[in-house]
């Protein structure tokens, strides 16, 4: 399946240090690569169907990276959908005049909503089914947007019902808060002061923190995999649906 990469931050942070290490795992799941960046209510999104070892976008976004403080990326080993751009996550919608963006880890058996207009698949997979009839239910349930709170309580309702339907493991941001849902396999640490040096799991690369950041700064960071192999990771129980929110865990 898929490998899922979502950060969240208290200031605009530079991703691709985890984002090395989820690349180099793109030669098994090689059907294709996205990453989005949240800019207060804009998005850079960037997708291609080649793996993320061999596209020329992801070789331009390492050379020329993008800080931001809402980060998802995901690296594509197809279940269901064929190989295409229209198949590649991370997917984005609009509600409430703001983007939403979200991707998916896992594989949603005979998963066919009744979805209306304002929120209908471009592709053919799972993961994008669920996604607009995520952004429909929340249409459904709330008028305008809500506060934080409220919206995780709705998704604390709904996820629960994708689960259900098979191995549903998922991240999604408004640029507000970035929230995740573990159904088998997904964990998440925090960075904060006093930084230190730490080595990546799959890729022969070190970076010193401490070099690069201030006492204020705090990151989270929520991979399928644990990305480095010198850290904490915590692993998500299953059905457990977090927000995150200035880089720590609400």
């Amino acid at each position: 399946m898929c490998q899922l990469l979502g950060m969240n931050a208290n200031t605009p942070t530079d991703v691709m240090f985890s984002f090395t290490g989820l690349a180099t795992r793109a030669q098994e799941h090689k059907d294709g690569f996205g990453i989005a960046f949240f800019e207060d209510r804009g998005v850079r999104l960037f997708v291609d169907h080649y793996s993320a070892r061999q596209s020329p976008v992801a070789e331009l976004l390492q050379r020329c990276p993008i800080r931001s403080q809402n980060v998802i990326a995901h690296i594509r080993k197809a279940t269901q959908g064929h190989t295409a751009l229209e198949n590649t996550h991370p997917f984005m919608r609009e509600l409430w005049g703001r983007y939403w963006v979200f991707a998916h880890n896992g594989d949603l058996k005979g998963f066919e909503p009744r979805l209306h207009g304002a929120f209908r698949p471009v592709g053919d997979t799972d993961s994008e089914r669920a996604f607009c009839w995520l952004m429909q239910e929340l249409a459904k349930a709330h008028a305008s947007v809500p506060a934080l709170p409220e919206l995780t309580r709705t998704l604390g309702e709904l996820m629960p019902q994708l689960h259900a339907r098979g191995t549903f493991n998922c991240l999604l941001s408004n640029g507000q808060a970035l929230w995740a849902h573990g159904s088998t396999r997904l964990y998440w640490l925090q960075r904060r002061h006093p930084f230190r040096a730490t080595r990546l799991r799959d890729e022969d690369l070190t970076v010193d923190f401490a070099q690069l950041t201030t006492p204020q700064d705090r990151v989270a960071v929520i991979a399928t995999e644990p990305l480095t192999a010198d850290e904490e990771w915590t692993a998500f129980e299953p059905g457990e649906l977090r927000m995150f929110i200035d880089g720590a865990p609400a």
